[in-house]
């Protein structure tokens, strides 16, 4: 029977019996890592790789050369192949001291501000003020494509209103990128148009005492770069009994332009590091972050009430970095706790052989983990440079690719569905007994095949028992069974535990398994969930209990083909 904590819900056990003796409703992935540029330990949402690129950058310039993070590389290879959603969570080195810029120069006709605005990327990158700050056609000499600057367009006093357009960092005057505009904005808050309303005015901020997100402001933002820090000058009900505007409040209007500044912002703080260290120098940090950066991050998606996700990666953790194997550890924690995803791990650092790599295979056993080696070498999509990337940068695209062109049910590897065509290379040309090893130690293999370049020919997950559950596509399969029919049951909670609830249950999670059934997901299954096992003693709890048996699919890893040489005139067996 299953283990109720006080309060009512739904407790959903795995009943194993696969084992070996002697011989999902959101779908999406997450990611945890440095960017160049957006919001600090605010898990957020994008859906396209060009929308990742709008809110996180993609490369940056330092020091004369150009870097990519391996975020962003994996965010380009998980779009690249399929994915839909992906939440991202920035991290940073000592984030309390990361701010937003902002512009406290938008005049108003009493020559002051009228509201400041703030952007909602953190870090100096995000600064295009200073000194001799406007050059030729009023371009902004620290303006970038990656910060921004604002115009107020459209000012009228007998109104109220006015117009203000976010623009990006590096435009001049007669070829202006707008990249939203905001229009017949007001002052006054008991308007719809109301600027902070419009715009929003909410912050996030990581309680690391509650691991949630606390919110300040009072309305969401609906911009995606700049949100409305203060009101200096506010309007309500601006206009008097019959209909004029009150002379006391038009001068709060903002004026047209940008301002003496420009329209730039200034005031943020937190520098992105250079020193990248993809490969050749992770040692306790990575990346110009240490381990302990993605804490907060870790704790906060550990939470599969806040955020849900059925694959989780954070490339740039290495597993035989002493300063990373802790948070390795908790996320892999965190993830048997959560029930709902899988989590692909880097073992070994670049430049590991073999049995260093199966050697730390070893301290690792759980289903909810899967593993891939060796590093490889890409494109970086940004920079155009060939960089050694470590697997979980780029295996993002082969669940992405498998989930699209079939289910997650299905392997993600082999010639079908698990070619890197991004791959140019990997570390280690595998031989045979190099794949032997890996995979029994659950290693899975990224392979270099003639006529077919890299692969990855492999999917098991870390654990070390034989069972339906050492298989990638197996415990994938659960995840999703368990996220749907979670869903299913969520709905019939607080209801009559009659036979009419539970027929209910039954005749919705019938046709789906049948579903999954005929996708080659399921050999068998059977839902019970009658007086079987909703006797008066199980009713008198106020439980309803039931069963899901099912025989998930296996995949054919071994193929034993037998060439047979028969004489001339012999027949051919049946």
């Amino acid at each position: 029977m299953a283990n109720f904590t006080t309060s009512p819900g739904v407790a959903i056990s795995e009943i194993d019996n696969t084992f070996l003796t002697g011989q999902p409703v959101q779908a999406g992935a997450a990611i945890i890592g440095p960017t160049v540029k957006g919001p600090v330990e605010k898990p957020t949402l994008v859906t396209s790789y060009s929308n990742f690129q709008t809110l996180f950058g993609d490369s940056f310039v330092s020091g004369g050369n150009s870097y990519s993070y391996l975020t962003s590389i994996a965010a380009y290879n998980y779009f690249n192949y399929g994915g839909t959603s992906l939440i991202v969570a920035r991290v940073v080195t000592e984030s309390a001291n990361w701010t937003s810029a902002q512009s406290t120069t938008i005049a108003n006709y009493f020559t002051s501000a009228s509201f400041v605005l703030e952007t909602i990327s953190e870090g100096v990158i995000m600064n295009n003020s200073g000194s001799n700050m406007l050059g030729n056609n009023g371009a902004l000499n620290s303006g970038s494509a990656e910060n921004l600057r604002w115009e107020v367009t459209n000012s009228n006093t007998g109104s109220g209103t006015f117009n203000v357009l976010v623009r990006r960092g590096n435009d001049i005057t007669n070829n202006k990128v707008v990249l939203e505009a905001w229009n017949n904005l007001t002052l006054d808050p008991n308007s719809p148009r109301y600027i902070s309303q419009v715009i929003g005015d909410q912050k996030l901020q990581y309680n690391s005492a509650t691991n949630q997100m606390d919110v300040s402001g009072s309305y969401p933002n609906n911009s995606r770069y700049i949100r409305v820090n203060a009101v200096n000058y506010p309007t309500p009900n601006y206009f008097d009994a019959n209909g004029v505007a009150i002379p006391a409040y038009t001068a709060s209007i903002p004026v047209n332009g940008s301002g003496s500044a420009g329209g730039s912002f200034t005031g943020a703080t937190g520098t992105v590091s250079n020193t990248i260290n993809l490969y050749d120098a992770i040692s306790t940090n990575t990346q110009g972050l240490v381990g302990a950066s993605y804490n907060n991050m870790i704790a906060l998606l550990g939470n599969p009430e806040a955020y849900q996700f059925n694959l989780l990666f954070t490339p740039g953790l290495i597993d035989d970095v002493s300063g990373h194997t802790s948070q390795i550890t908790t996320i892999i924690t965190n993830t048997i706790a959560r029930g709902d995803n899988m989590f692909v791990v880097d073992l070994s650092s670049y430049g590991s052989n073999v049995t260093q790599t199966t050697n730390q295979a070893q301290s690792r056993n759980t289903s909810y983990a899967a593993t891939y080696w060796p590093w490889v070498r890409i494109i970086d999509p940004s920079t155009g440079k060939h960089v050694w990337v470590p697997a979980s940068t780029v295996i993002p695209g082969v669940y992405a690719f498998n989930d699209r062109v079939s289910a997650p049910w299905f392997a993600p590897a082999g010639i079908n569905r698990g070619g890197l065509s991004t791959v140019l290379q990997a570390e280690l040309k595998l031989t045979q007994g190099n794949r032997d090893t890996l995979y029994a130690n659950n290693v899975n293999p990224i392979a270099t095949l003639p006529k077919q370049g890299v692969v990855v020919y492999g999917q098991k997950t870390l654990q070390k028992e034989q069972s339906a559950l050492d298989r990638v596509n197996v415990r994938r399969l659960m995840i999703e069974l368990k996220n749907y029919i979670r869903q299913i049951a969520d709905t019939i909670v607080f209801e009559q535990n009659t036979i009419q609830t539970r027929t209910s249950f039954v005749s919705r999670v019938n046709p789906y398994l049948e579903a999954i059934q005929q996708k080659q997901g399921l050999y068998a299954y059977r839902v019970v969930m009658d007086e079987s096992n909703n006797g008066p003693a199980v009713i008198d709890q106020n439980q309803l209990v039931g069963q899901i048996y099912i025989q998930p699919t296996r995949t054919a890893e071994f193929i034993s083909l037998d060439f047979v040489l028969l004489p001339t005139g012999a027949e051919f067996p049946g």
